[in-house]
């Protein structure tokens, strides 16, 4: 018995480790030129029940607009813990944001998402203009978005 439980011991401190390994993942969207002031985006990762799982990234610094990102600011409710050190400037039309955000190996083909809410001052709101699956084999392949991005990829 004694054999069996250091057995276990052994074979889980060495399979952790390879669970929780991460990745850096650069994350690159281009805005369309949609004639506009510079886009607020919520970069976010969802899990395969399209449950919010944490932010990756907020452009756009005054918080009075997070609630144009309006998937996102549904799912963290606009707490600002969600998105402490996560954020930058708004990103003008035509212009391309590029962040990395560190990802669990274990999040790749297992029905996460990657997904942005894009809005502009004084324009629509786009919930979800990308959504895309997080896949190894989807890593660098373009993705266009439905209203403000023009282009999103994901590389490894």
């Amino acid at each position: 018995m004694k054999n069996l439980i250091s057995c276990l011991a052994v074979s889980t401190a060495l399979a952790l480790p390879a669970l929780a390994m991460a990745r850096p993942v650069t994350l690159t969207t281009t805005l369309k030129n949609y004639g506009g002031d510079g886009a607020y985006m919520a970069v976010y990762l969802t899990d395969p029940s399209g449950a919010y799982v944490r932010t990756l990234w907020v452009a756009g610094k005054k918080s009075k607009y997070y609630k144009h990102l309006t998937d996102w600011h549904r799912a963290t409710g606009g707490s600002p813990s969600q998105i402490n050190g996560l954020t930058g400037a708004s990103v003008g039309e035509g212009r391309s944001l590029k962040v990395t955000a560190d990802l669990a190996d274990a999040l790749f083909d297992a029905g996460y998402k990657l997904n942005i809410d894009a809005a502009a001052e004084d324009m629509r709101d786009s919930p979800r203009d990308i959504s895309v699956p997080l896949t190894k084999a989807g890593a660098g392949k373009p993705v266009a978005g439905r209203s403000y991005v023009a282009g999103f990829t994901y590389g490894l």
